[in-house]
């Protein structure tokens, strides 16, 4: 069986996060294996409280889980400090990671906001090169890159700068938008557009988080970059697609659906 490695926070809720990622691994037949970075006090109305965990014992989690059962894959989450960022770095390098997906966190959907304004230079210089796929969303792209990010020219301009700054494939995801969910790949020079209907629901807590997941899930089985990320577009839309509908904010996807 392959194994999968979560960095990421903890969502008290079940939506996002860890649990996320470890229901996302389960559902594609994988192992699960997680290293915490913070623990969230959350539900599917906000954020009520993060509790960040020591770099150190991050940095410890990781190097356990590599010694024992290496993962295929890893997938990084919600890194709130630059100590945090740097500790990951280390052991990622340090263990020779492979297939490594960044989701750059930075906001929750209910809009509590995730990541120091510190971190983010660091998660640019230190975490952003380490990976194989960097899965940003339209407000991500737009920090991460310095300009305004709200329509396909500037996902694409977006995606391209960033591949060419960080040396990874990216996916600047277009959930954001009014009435589609059109994502732009680029690996190497020319984008592909992988296109999709909105699905009219409020409840997409968590929704990068598993996205992320399932591209890690893709990469990990040994599919290419373009197929792991096809292949956990359309996990996603069939998450959405179930109808899920709990909690009295936006709710959660349904990562079960499958079965």
């Amino acid at each position: 069986m392959k194994a999968v490695l979560s960095i990421a926070g903890s969502d008290s809720s079940g939506g996002a996060g860890i649990q996320a990622d470890i229901k996302t691994i389960a559902a594609h037949g994988l192992f699960a294996e997680t290293a915490i970075t913070a623990l969230t006090a959350q539900n599917t109305l906000g954020v009520a409280g993060v509790l960040d965990v020591d770099p150190g014992f991050v940095e410890a989690q990781i190097d356990a889980v590599f010694e024992d059962i290496r993962p295929d894959a890893v997938k990084v989450g919600m890194v709130s400090s630059s100590e945090i960022i740097l500790a990951i770095a280390r052991a990622l390098e340090r263990h020779g990671a492979a297939n490594i997906v960044v989701d750059p966190v930075m906001v929750a959907t209910s809009g509590a906001r995730l990541i120091g304004e510190d971190a983010i230079e660091t998660l640019k210089s230190r975490l952003l090169p380490l990976a194989t796929v960097t899965t940003p969303n339209m407000p991500e792209a737009e920090v991460l890159c310095g300009f305004p990010v709200w329509d396909e020219a500037s996902m694409g301009l977006a995606a391209h700068e960033l591949a060419h700054a960080t040396g990874a494939a990216v996916l600047v995801k277009g959930g954001h938008s009014d009435d589609r969910a059109d994502d732009v790949l680029v690996v190497g020079e020319e984008p592909l557009w992988l296109r999709a209907p909105r699905i009219d629901t409020s409840n997409t807590h968590g929704t990068g988080c598993t996205l992320s997941s399932a591209v890690a899930c893709g990469l990990a089985l040994g599919y290419s970059i373009e197929q792991a990320v096809r292949s956990a577009k359309d996990y996603v839309h069939g998450a959405l697609a179930a109808g899920l509908d709990l909690g009295r904010g936006s709710g959660p996807l349904d990562h079960m659906w499958e079965y």
